[in-house]
């Protein structure tokens, strides 16, 4: 029986290619694509200090970068607290079932504490099965609808 070690971290400027590539799966899960150009601001962005851009955790199975999530906390009109919006989150396929989505959305979870924000949430597409599984035993489904501007 082997053993794997998981962790959770925050995202270095070192982490680049990795990021890329995990990233890049998780806009091709998703059926789209962006602009080289959009990388690199958006990696930029991540490790910068501006609280209106995203932060991003990443997870590591064997010191291997195998997930991502990006999160974002910003104002609320019903609350004075400010929420934190889960915009992505992503494991390699190769590391399904081994805990990496949980254990990422539970330290975004735990960063949402740490920053006093009483809600976290997130949107997923409906054919996302699987990870829907993970999302109802730690998270509560909303009957909320999404729209946007075309």
């Amino acid at each position: 029986m082997s053993h794997t070690s998981l962790n959770v971290r925050f995202l270095r400027a070192e982490d680049y290619d990795s990021w890329c590539a995990l990233w890049c799966g998780y806009l091709t899960f998703y059926e789209t694509s962006v602009p080289d150009d959009v990388y690199q601001t958006t990696f930029d962005r991540l490790l910068g200090d501006d609280p209106q851009d995203y932060s991003c955790l990443i997870a590591e199975l064997d010191s291997v970068p195998v997930g991502i999530s990006h999160y974002l906390f910003h104002r609320h009109c019903w609350k004075i607290e400010n929420v934190c919006y889960l915009q992505d989150l992503y494991a390699d396929p190769s590391a399904r079932g081994k805990g990496v989505g949980r254990a990422l959305i539970e330290a975004v979870y735990a960063q949402a504490d740490a920053a006093g924000a009483p809600s976290v949430y997130w949107t997923t597409q409906e054919f996302n099965h699987s990870a829907r599984k993970l999302y109802d035993r730690i998270g509560q489904l909303t009957p909320f609808i999404k729209y946007q501007r075309g």
